[in-house]
């Protein structure tokens, strides 16, 4: 083994003992989050980054309405054990890509985005924490390189049909009937006011929801073109829930840990989601909390101890 090398291997296992070492970086460059852009393709994804790059990965995959600044709290936090990357996924946050008629807007093809992102990044194996649209481009990950995934926290990120609220059913006729009108009717869905409905509903003291996350949210569903984008993917997300029994079998074979932590006030994504884990991972951990599809929004002291403790478990092994 190369000095180089046993570098690396000391300060990956300091990273999760909390061990220090002559190698390893301070704790508060650790915890400095880094704003970067990586070309792929077409597309300029900007993503946070914080943590040794030497000590295990973690990549947050965020969902609709939110980007990489719905893990604010949760990547410093972190950032002392892990090495963290938080992508904004293509048509959100701050990440550049074509217009729709030069870049196809499906999961898909997103999930082939990211996974070139993670190859550029020389990611080759890492933990995931998904967040609504963000599983199932996770899933995608998943079953392209089941290797690679180490673990998976899951905050109201769906792979199950009993996981699907009413707020589907207007969507689910889109499914059935891709006409303009059905698609009309939808029209509302990415506007600002539909986004900070999607942070309070649910949530019984609206007074802890901050304005910024909704409010920036609202502004990027607002720019040119956006709107027709996430109308796509709505459309799309048909093809997630089709895979729903590709995904189940990578959990039932692969067995990965798996957390799942979930605002069960969730208008789109049912608590029954989270537990139907049980019956491909026996061993999966099911934490409920009272609030909506943003549990991070109002319950990041409660939930930020418990996806650390669960990766400084699951990849110390």
């Amino acid at each position: 083994m190369s000095t180089t090398t046993k570098i690396i291997v000391a300060t990956a296992a300091a990273a999760l003992t909390g061990t220090a070492t002559s190698a390893e970086p301070s704790a508060a460059s650790l915890t400095q989050v880094h704003h970067r852009y990586e070309k792929v393709g077409d597309v300029n994804i900007f993503y946070r980054e914080a943590g040794n790059p030497a000590a295990p990965t973690v990549l947050l995959l965020h969902g609709f309405a939110a980007s990489s600044y719905m893990y604010r709290d949760l990547i410093p936090a972190l950032s002392e054990h892990f090495h963290v990357v938080a992508p904004d996924l293509p048509s959100f946050g701050y990440t550049e890509a074509p217009d729709r008629t030069r870049y196809s807007y499906t999961f898909e093809n997103i999930a082939s985005t990211i996974n070139k992102f993670t190859q550029q990044l020389k990611l080759d194996r890492y933990a995931i924490v998904v967040h609504d649209y963000g599983a199932p481009i996770g899933w995608r990950l998943a079953l392209a390189h089941p290797s690679r995934i180490t673990a998976i926290v899951s905050q109201n990120g769906n792979a199950y049909e009993e996981g699907l609220a009413k707020g589907w059913d207007g969507i689910r006729s889109y499914w059935q009937s891709p006409t303009a009108e059905n698609r009309k009717k939808l029209q509302d869905f990415p506007t600002p006011a539909s986004v900070k409905w999607q942070y309070l509903e649910g949530v019984s003291d609206p007074s802890k929801v901050a304005p910024d996350a909704y409010t920036l949210e609202g502004l990027h569903v607002s720019r040119s073109g956006n709107a027709d984008i996430q109308l796509d993917l709505i459309l799309d997300y048909a093809s997630n829930v089709r895979m729903y029994p590709q995904f189940q079998a990578y959990f039932r074979k692969a067995r990965p840990p798996l957390l799942a932590v979930w605002g069960k006030n969730d208008p789109y994504f049912l608590p029954a989601g989270a537990l139907a884990w049980k019956r491909d991972i026996p061993k999966a951990e099911v934490h409920f909390y009272d609030t909506g599809h943003f549990a991070l929004e109002t319950h990041a002291k409660e939930i930020v101890p418990v996806v650390r403790e669960f990766l400084r478990k699951s990849l110390a092994r």
